[in-house]
């Protein structure tokens, strides 16, 4: 009887590791789980020691300004580790926290299992030979990662993309517009991000774009474990809040305001048209932007290793801009075919095998 101690840190990557957890109960009930997650862990058969919620910071600035608190989990979940003992330890994403953890693990020797690793190709290349002194299996979701850490002597495997998986499993609603109390115009749908200092940061732009739009209706997804407040803003001006139904919400959406992050590719992968913005604190940028070594922010250009999706990021970020994008998007239909066409590259790119049950597949093979 195994027992496997997994940690995610925000929505995804909880949404990713209950679905790896599925897996390897599918292979093998009898494995006990405990760890740091969310809902989607705890649903999947987690015993929580922490909710990730009570930890969750972005931005550097912010992580800065909240280092004891992130310290004080650190301890907590280090503590949680020797008392469980497992028999293994899987990360999943969150690498500011999960690289610290990895190496305390490996100081004890816990074997670590590193599912969706840090993107160390993105700032501070380094960084990946501390992944290979911490951990002992890599499994990466982005199809140009093993590439990049063969230069490092680090033997990653790709497993596919998580999201397929999900996608694979979405149900259209059939009733979506009457659920919702939606008209039948166009949708623009606006995904404002999955964490409160995003949507503080991204929301107000958006709900300004309405009034350029008269003859669509704007639609935004949103995250039911946040405060609702955050969206009053919005529903004031008339814009309709659908909770945790965002693929259904891209099934209908003749456009997209996405804030970047995984969303884009799910977006993406919908096949619906977008433009990726985003916003931090002038701190945090100035930090990232000097420490950066790509040459896009969005997944869908990364995968892509070419610009398919328009990028607003930081000063670019402003109503004009966006609603110049979005007219292109809405009215030229050349334009429209050429991201589309990117996300034909994209689809390639990452292939169609079940992330979550490969990953399961490989992490039992080292029990043996």
């Amino acid at each position: 009887m195994k027992r496997i101690y997994i940690i995610s840190g925000e929505r995804s990557g909880d949404l990713h590791a209950s679905n790896l957890i599925l897996a390897l109960k599918e292979q093998d009930s009898s494995l006990i789980f405990r760890g740091m997650g969310g809902s989607y862990s705890e649903k999947a058969g987690v015993e929580l020691a922490v909710d990730y919620s009570e930890v969750a910071l972005m931005g550097f600035l912010e992580v800065v300004l909240g280092f004891r608190k992130v310290l004080k989990y650190l301890k907590l979940v280090k503590n949680d580790i020797l008392q469980f003992k497992p028999d293994a330890l899987i990360l999943v994403d969150y690498g500011g926290f999960n690289m610290k953890i990895a190496q305390f693990a490996a100081e004890n020797q816990i074997p670590v299992h590193y599912y969706i690793p840090p993107k160390v190709w993105a700032w501070n290349q380094k960084r990946a030979l501390k992944l290979k002194a911490y951990t002992n299996h890599i499994y990466s979701i982005l199809p140009f990662e093993p590439d990049f850490f063969e230069r490092f002597d680090l033997a990653v495997h790709y497993v596919g993309n998580p999201l397929l998986d999900e996608i694979r499993k979405f149900q259209p609603h059939d009733f979506f517009f009457q659920k919702n109390e939606l008209s039948y115009s166009p949708i623009i749908a606006l995904l404002p991000g999955s964490r409160k200092q995003e949507i503080q940061a991204m929301l107000s732009k958006m709900i300004e774009l309405v009034s350029r739009f008269p003859n669509a209706q704007f639609v935004i997804a949103g995250v039911s474990s946040l405060d609702k407040e955050l969206y009053l803003p919005a529903q004031k001006a008339g814009i309709k809040v659908v909770f945790d139904q965002t693929y259904d919400l891209l099934t209908h959406a003749t456009a997209a305001v996405v804030t970047s992050g995984t969303a884009t590719l799910e977006t993406a992968l919908f096949r619906v048209p977008q433009v990726v913005v985003y916003r931090t604190s002038s701190v945090s940028y100035a930090i990232a932007k000097n420490l950066i070594k790509v040459p896009y922010i969005s997944l869908v250009n990364l995968i892509a290793d070419q610009l398919v999706v328009k990028e607003l990021i930081q000063h670019d970020f402003s109503v004009q801009n966006i609603e110049s994008e979005l007219r292109l998007i809405l009215s030229d239909s050349v334009y429209k075919g050429q991201i589309l066409q990117g996300y034909d590259v994209i689809k390639e790119k990452i292939g169609d095998q079940s992330a979550s049950q490969k990953t399961s597949e490989l992490i039992l093979s080292t029990f043996d």
